[in-house]
């Protein structure tokens, strides 16, 4: 991947690693967005010796893979003494006992006063976030990296709004739409599959991989629409609970895969036990899933209404914002993001014939709600809303 990021997120991280030692930076995201591409073009910009080694080429190795390119990088640092040099480790949840390991080394070298940045790159947040949590509180910075949003692919390749619904944010895949079965290929064999047996099956306990798999194309295929657990194991071939469902989505998300978003409530406990609406957390995903070609599905306008939703809450949720979705009758939002303690509710003007009405006026009735948004037809345009950071329409 010749393109390059966006300069917001690479000059932070090339703002950090020009820091004194201070923390170990942390990128984390799902598969093929580019993560790698990020760490090499961000030590292209900065005067220092570098290592940059993956887990990936190791298979089978444990923690001595993380001790030796530990000590190749303090050899850099000693070599360069007064201004240290960059270990970039890749893939690093693949290693057992990484976090115990890299928590060893690095208060070692905070002891030493050796001058090592140190860089992590893991393609399942969920994974890399156990060990974070578990070995290395308050010795880290994270630098999430999501999917594309439509200002970087339009940058990047020159594509249109309705290029950007349809095929999605995964860089890797956006040479590759000229042919649109090779593209889907591609997205279900080398980035979904992939994701789902090494991020998930292969360091999670998983007992039901058919299950797990059927539940990420049910919610492609329901994208944007509540579904109650029950309805969904009515659905599936395999036998399941809804405990399993609901641990399972976690995982899908925690992969960049899909979520399922909770109802707004001011009950914590309501939340949880509340029917989820399901989200692909990329357009590209559901275009992929349902197998139909761009020109077939932009002139359905009911299935491009549900991509145009799918890419509003998306792109909410990528941007790391608590968001959820909210009914009363037949009254609805479509998505209610709390920030801090401020509430925007958000309606999308996307086409789909609702099975509601829309229900920003009742919310606000129940609760506090600070702002009000429309996004589409009549309020802000969709290539707006989809080419800036989701914080700045926020209360």
């Amino acid at each position: 991947m010749g393109q390059q990021f966006s300069r917001s997120v690479l000059a932070a991280l090339v703002d950090r690693w020009s820091e004194s030692r201070r923390f170990i930076q942390v990128l984390a995201g799902p598969r093929q967005v580019g993560k790698t591409t990020l760490a090499h073009q961000a030590l292209e910009q900065i005067e220092l010796p570098s290592r940059y080694a993956s887990a990936d080429d190791v298979a089978g190795r444990g923690r001595d893979w993380v001790i030796e390119q530990w000590e190749l990088g303090r050899l850099l640092a000693a070599d360069n003494r007064r201004r240290g040099a960059i270990l970039v480790l890749d893939e690093v949840q693949k290693v057992p006992g990484w976090s115990e390991t890299v928590k060893r080394l690095w208060d070692e070298d905070g002891r030493a006063g050796t001058k090592l940045r140190v860089a992590l790159l893991g393609s399942s947040p969920l994974l890399v976030g156990r060990g974070l949590s578990e070995s290395l509180a308050g010795r880290f910075e994270t630098i999430h990296v999501a999917q594309w949003d439509f200002a970087e692919m339009q940058t990047a390749f020159g594509w249109s709004l309705d290029r950007y619904v349809f095929f999605g944010g995964y860089p890797g895949a956006a040479p590759l739409v000229g042919d649109e079965e090779r593209w889907r290929r591609y997205i279900l064999d080398s980035l979904v599959e992939t994701s789902v047996s090494r991020d998930i099956l292969l360091l999670t306990r998983v007992d039901k991989p058919s299950l797990l798999r059927q539940l990420f194309g049910l919610a492609c295929a329901y994208s944007g629409q509540v579904l109650s657990y029950t309805k969904m194991l009515g659905q599936l071939a395999d036998a399941g609970n809804t405990t399993t469902l609901a641990h399972y989505l976690e995982l899908l998300r925690g992969a960049g895969l899909v979520a399922g978003l909770p109802k707004f409530s001011g009950s914590e406990v309501r939340r949880r036990g509340s029917s989820p609406k399901l989200l692909a957390l990329d357009t590209g995903l559901v275009s992929a899933i349902g197998g139909r070609s761009f020109s077939d599905v932009r002139a359905d306008g009911t299935a491009w209404g549900r991509l145009v939703e799918t890419a509003v809450g998306a792109h909410l949720v990528r941007a790391g914002l608590d968001v959820s979705w909210w009914r009363d009758g037949n009254r609805e939002v479509d998505y209610v993001v709390r920030r801090s303690e401020r509430v925007t509710a958000i309606e999308v003007k996307s086409g789909v014939a609702r099975t509601g009405l829309p229900g920003m006026a009742a919310l606000a009735d129940r609760f506090a709600v600070d702002r009000r948004l429309l996004v589409g037809s009549e309020g802000i345009e969709l290539d707006e809303f989809l080419a800036s950071p989701a914080a700045r329409f926020l209360a």
